[in-house]
């Protein structure tokens, strides 16, 4: 309902007799009124206090009533405030003029004042239900909009964590099926080093205690260069046993990788995460036809275990990593020849925080798109190349599973993502898990 005594009309007459009228009826109904003698003074007045309703003349000296009109509704400041003619014109084509220009209404002179409060009342009362009606509208589609949003993102979330779940049990299965037969490897290694070492050691005792032998022994002897076995088959079987124990290495890396559905804070080893991450991503750091291998700088501080959901951390230096060689990938079509891409890893304890800075030359980000990196659906990839999830959800894992802080930092071409996480977690975990996406 319309409040008289907070409603500010606008009277524009050039004829002072007619103002006075139309003020003393208005104020008498409790309405605040102000008055302007031309078109010129009420758009000025307008500028700087805008009223709930205008009573206008259409005949005044410099611009009349339909120009001032048509100034109002052109303006966006001021195109929805209601305007009454006020008019000893009685033409219907004048009428429809004033309508087509965005009049509510004309009010006739010599002026009826119960016929015009009763106008002002209902305009004033449709202006105030109108602009209601337009809040509430905003303030629903503002509603909806979110609900949609956060809908979007759910759905996303919900599609991005089925696929690491997936990629979790992958690798973990992977990682069990190939754990047991290296192992079976790696430990008969040491029984036939012992075997060797012993039947090389017999052989010598031969050599030593017989030194004429038959012709065709010392003839096949000399044919597998028996010398050359002695010294090289400890080392064959010395880098057989380095290879399994790499692979036993990588295994553990795939099992630390794969802990993607933590539901408690773990002891998680910072560097070890990160060097699963890289492991998983080996394929894409290799050489390509129009780029050299990225080099991987790495500045490890002395860390100590800290609490986390080591799953989800891993996916955060995933994502930060996985960008990181998009753009290097990106930035090597425009760069001399002799460029060389790199990815630079450090960390180090402060206080009682861990940092984390992953940086990388493949380029700039100007100020409007790092405005938004942690938006969610937010990409400057192009379409399918990117869900615009990863740096958002990266940022949630970090700063409301976590309890850390996410930032990036531009320095010329280099582009620096920096983490930080306390070392213990004061925090009650979280009722549901964070989801995880690759970006």
């Amino acid at each position: 309902m319309s409040n008289p005594e907070s409603d500010i009309i606008l009277v524009v007459d050039d004829t002072p007799t007619n103002l006075a009228v139309l003020s003393e009826a208005l104020s008498t109904a409790h309405y605040q009124v102000a008055v302007a003698l031309d078109g010129e003074t009420a758009l000025e007045q307008v500028s700087y206090k805008p009223p709930h309703l205008i009573l206008l003349d259409v005949m005044m000296p410099g611009i009349d009533g339909f120009e001032t009109c048509r100034r109002l509704k052109a303006n966006p400041d001021t195109a929805d405030i209601p305007i009454i003619f006020t008019t000893a014109l009685s033409d219907t084509v004048d009428k429809v003029k004033g309508l087509n220009l965005g009049a509510v209404d004309y009010i006739t002179k010599p002026f009826e004042q119960e016929e015009v409060l009763a106008r002002v009342k209902v305009h004033l009362e449709l202006y105030h239900l109108n602009h209601r009606l337009e809040s509430q509208v905003k303030e629903r589609t503002a509603e909806l909009s979110e609900a949609l949003e956060r809908l979007q993102q759910t759905q996303l979330q919900l599609v991005q964590n089925e696929k690491m779940s997936s990629l979790g049990q992958l690798v973990a299965g992977v990682a069990h099926e190939i754990n047991n037969p290296v192992n079976f490897i790696h430990g008969n290694l040491i029984h036939a080093k012992e075997y060797i070492t012993d039947l090389l050691t017999l052989l010598t005792l031969y050599q030593e205690s017989t030194p004429e032998v038959n012709p065709e022994v010392r003839e096949f002897a000399d044919e597998i260069d028996v010398e050359f076995l002695k010294e090289d088959l400890p080392k064959l079987v010395k880098s057989m046993e380095v290879g399994a124990g790499r692979i036993q290495g990588i295994i553990a890396s795939l099992k630390t990788f794969s802990r993607a559905t933590d539901r408690e804070f773990n002891e998680t080893n910072v560097h070890e995460g990160i060097e699963s991450t890289l492991l998983i991503l080996s394929n894409r750091i290799k050489a390509k036809s129009f780029r050299p291998q990225i080099e991987v700088r790495r500045s490890y501080g002395e860390l100590p275990l800290i609490d986390s959901f080591s799953g989800q951390l891993n996916q955060v230096f995933t994502n930060i990593l996985s960008n990181a060689m998009d753009a290097l990938d990106e930035a090597a079509l425009s760069q001399n020849p002799g460029w060389q891409p790199y990815i630079e890893i450090s960390t180090s304890v402060e206080r009682e925080w861990v940092a984390i800075a992953i940086s990388n030359n493949g380029g700039s980000i100007p100020p409007e798109i790092q405005e938004h990196l942690f938006d969610a659906f937010f990409t400057t990839k192009p379409p399918g190349k990117g869900t615009g999830m990863g740096l958002s959800i990266s940022h949630q894992i970090i700063t409301q599973t976590h309890g850390g802080r996410l930032s990036c930092e531009v320095e010329g071409d280099r582009v620096c993502f920096r983490i930080e996480i306390p070392i213990q977690q004061r925090l009650t975990p979280p009722a549901r898990e964070p989801q995880t996406a690759i970006d």
